[in-house]
């Protein structure tokens, strides 16, 4: 059985931005649902990395525009019996949800965060290499060594009012991967290219074998789009994977 391993390229910011959200949030359930002071730590990171990435977008009504179009969108499928009426039901009452929960975030998202003077201390010592060393944030030492469940309840505590970003992310970014066009081609030589704007797209999906030992470099905008092989060597030098290389590739857009 062929293991495959994709690879994402957003075609904008506006994707660019949720796909960095999506990695951070998955972080933070990755470090928190953890025991050690180590990994709590490395979930206050990705936390305050979400805090940053929000406070310079208009991530709020981007995520309310978007939810709107799409219960519209989605709204004129009820009728179709092509479309399953339960799952149809399913994601409109997820939207529904999701768009009043951002719609009762009072204020800037993170709002909560930013008002917490422990907390902003902490990130600001992060911003410095090696800030966060106990010398430096004494009281933030002694949160580290408070008992695990402690830690995950503030850890929880901070993250909750953040739920209706995620849930938002979620749904947009499951609805573009699921509205993909996919195309089988081959590299030849470990290089594509392919001119005309006939696939416009928000974001691209590339799909290889986890055993060839090689990665994507894709380069795209609405004349043209190139795709070269780069062999993984283990000096870690960049050439081209000179191989014909079969790869799938998959047109995503909202």
């Amino acid at each position: 059985m062929i293991t495959v391993i994709c690879y994402e390229l957003p075609l904008n910011e506006r994707i660019r931005i949720l796909l960095r959200l999506e990695d951070l949030f998955d972080k933070i359930d990755f470090f928190s649902a953890k025991k050690t002071s180590f990994e709590h730590h490395a979930a206050l990171v990705a936390l305050f990395e979400i805090l940053d990435i929000t406070s310079r977008s208009d991530l709020k009504s981007d995520l309310l525009q978007e939810l709107d179009k799409q219960r519209a969108l989605l709204d004129g499928l009820r009728k179709n019996p092509e479309v399953s009426e339960e799952a149809l039901s399913r994601i409109l009452l997820d939207i529904g949800t999701t768009f009043r929960g951002l719609l009762e975030i009072p204020g800037r998202i993170g709002g909560h965060l930013r008002d917490d003077e422990w907390l902003m201390s902490i990130k600001q010592r992060m911003s410095i290499p090696g800030g966060a060393c106990e010398f430096d944030l004494p009281t933030y030492h002694y949160w580290l060594h408070m008992d695990p469940e402690a830690r995950q309840t503030d850890l929880r505590s901070w993250i909750m009012p953040l739920s209706p970003i995620r849930d938002g992310i979620n749904i947009v970014l499951n609805l573009l991967r699921n509205s993909g066009k996919s195309f089988h081609h081959t590299a030849v030589q470990g290089v594509f290219q392919q001119a005309g704007a006939e696939h416009q797209a928000h974001l691209l999906q590339l799909q290889i074998d986890n055993e060839l030992p090689c990665v994507p470099e894709i380069s795209a905008n609405k004349y043209a789009l190139n795709i070269r092989f780069i062999s993984m060597q283990p000096d870690h030098k960049a050439s081209i994977y000179e191989e014909d290389i079969p790869f799938k590739l998959t047109f995503c857009s909202l």
